[in-house]
């Protein structure tokens, strides 16, 4: 499964972000039906790829709601759309909860904010998740696909590392996938760029900024991209179900189509 996800070309994954439910409480009904008739938008345009990601603010693991949420959702997105590749991130500090909606929903990867080493955000510090995340998955995942950020733009590193040598770490500890995003879309391009020329063999792809004018270029340095800002409805009201704009997204993968093929 895992071989599989990477080989698509080209490999852009849509983050389907859940609204957060202290700021915006939904029923689960209302969440089954806006990850459907988003997921349809991606589906639609052509996207290979879904990340559901959950936004559920904690001060330590995730919830058994959380689990149960997203498991549920997961669930159904792959019934819906069994040719979508779903990935899962859950917003909590847990090596194992993301694994284990995976598992359960029959998803192939996971996105790993904090994986190796150790940082500070707005939510305090934060250790790295590899050990904990690897060990579970060997015995309660298998085949599903681990993508490590390195060094995520919300959050400071507590000691000085360049990120080249944070990513080195994170493929020695068993991540399939990195994903580097810069302070702006060029900072970016040249961490992947620092990150190969320092050995890094897995892919990586780039976290944000990705846009329909500079995927082209953003794919001629990365294997793939994860989108989302930019595809967004303008305007739309927090509480309508379609987030996502069927015309950006069919030009963003218009381009990156194109990028593949030439």
């Amino acid at each position: 499964m895992t071989a599989t996800f990477f080989s698509h070309a080209p490999l852009v994954v849509a983050a389907l972000h859940l609204p957060d439910p202290v700021v915006e409480p939904r029923s689960q009904a209302w969440l089954e039906d806006y990850v459907l008739a988003n997921a349809r938008v991606f589906a639609d345009a052509g996207v290979p790829a879904i990340k559901l990601q959950d936004q559920t603010r904690a001060s330590g693991t995730a919830t058994v709601e959380t689990v149960a949420r997203m498991a549920s959702l997961a669930r159904l997105l792959r019934a819906e759309f069994p040719a979508l590749r779903l990935g899962i991130i859950l917003q909590a500090h847990d090596a194992e909860a993301p694994l284990a909606v995976a598992a359960a929903g029959g998803a192939c990867f996971v996105r790993l904010k904090v994986y190796v080493a150790s940082v500070v955000g707005a939510e305090g510090p934060k250790h790295a998740l590899a050990v904990a995340a690897r060990a579970y998955r060997a015995t309660r995942a298998p085949g599903v696909a681990i993508l490590a950020d390195v060094f995520d733009r919300t959050t400071l590193p507590l000691a000085p590392t360049e990120p080249e040598r944070a990513a080195l770490w994170a493929e020695s500890l068993g991540a399939d996938g990195l994903v580097l995003t810069g302070a702006d879309f060029a900072d970016s391009l040249a961490r992947i760029r620092a990150a190969r020329a320092a050995g890094v063999r897995v892919p990586i792809l780039l976290g944000g900024g990705v846009t329909e004018q500079n995927v082209t270029e953003a794919l001629g340095v990365a294997q793939g991209v994860i989108v989302s800002s930019s595809l967004m409805r303008r305007g739309a009201a927090s509480d309508e179900l379609l987030r996502w704009d069927a015309d950006r997204t069919r030009r963003l993968m218009d381009h990156a189509r194109a990028a593949a093929e030439g």
